[in-house]
C-alpha cells in the first residue's frame, strides 16, 4: 500500500517548511521531529492525547512496512516520538558524505503516512485546516485537488 501522491508531496512542503525555518532557530531537531511535534500539539487539541497517539502509532506501523529503519522509533503514551533521533543523525552522516541535502526518507514516510491517516478520518477540508493552525505561513493548498479548486 503506497501514499498517494499528494500526500507525499504535502509531507514534502512541511518537511522543507521547517528545515528552512530550523536553519534561523537555535534548537537542533530535525525538521522530521518538528513537524511530528507540531502535528501532535494541534491534533491533540483536537483529538486529545489518546486519538493523536493510536493515530500515530497506526502510521508508523504503516511507515515501519516501507522504511524498515524506522524500527526503533515509537510513539510513547503522550503521542510524543522516541527512538527517531539514531536514525536521523545516520540521515546526517549519509548528507555530508553524499553532498546533497535528505529530509530522511523514513521521516518522509512516517508524516506522509500520518497525513494520510487524518485525510481518511477527517477529509481534506478539516485536515488543510488543521494544518494551516500549524503553519498559517506555508503553502498548504493542492491545485490539483479532485475539485480543480484550492481547498
Amino acid at each position: 500500500m503506497t501514499a498517494p501522491p499528494e500526500m507525499r508531496d504535502l509531507a514534502q512542503r512541511l518537511l522543507n517548511y521547517e528545515a528552512d525555518a530550523g536553519k534561523t532557530s537555535e534548537p537542533a531537531e530535525s525538521a522530521t521531529l518538528r513537524v511530528y511535534e507540531k502535528l501532535r500539539q494541534g491534533l491533540g487539541e483536537f483529538a486529545g492525547v489518546a486519538g493523536f497517539q493510536s493515530l500515530a502509532s497506526r502510521a508508523l506501523a504503516l511507515a515501519r512496512l516501507e522504511a524498515p529503519s524506522l524500527s526503533a522509533a515509537r510513539v510513547t503514551a503522550d503521542g510524543s516520538l522516541q527512538g527517531l533521533g539514531a536514525l536521523e543523525h545516520q540521515i546526517d552522516i549519509d548528507k555530508d558524505r553524499a553532498g546533497a541535502y535528505s529530509a530522511g526518507e523514513g521521516g518522509m514516510i512516517l508524516i506522509t503516512r500520518l497525513l494520510g491517516l487524518l485525510l481518511i478520518f477527517l477529509g481534506e477540508a478539516l485536515t488543510l485546516s488543521l494544518l494551516r493552525v500549524s503553519w498559517p505561513a506555508a503553502a498548504l493548498d493542492d491545485s490539483n485537488s479532485e475539485n480543480g479548486r484550492k481547498a
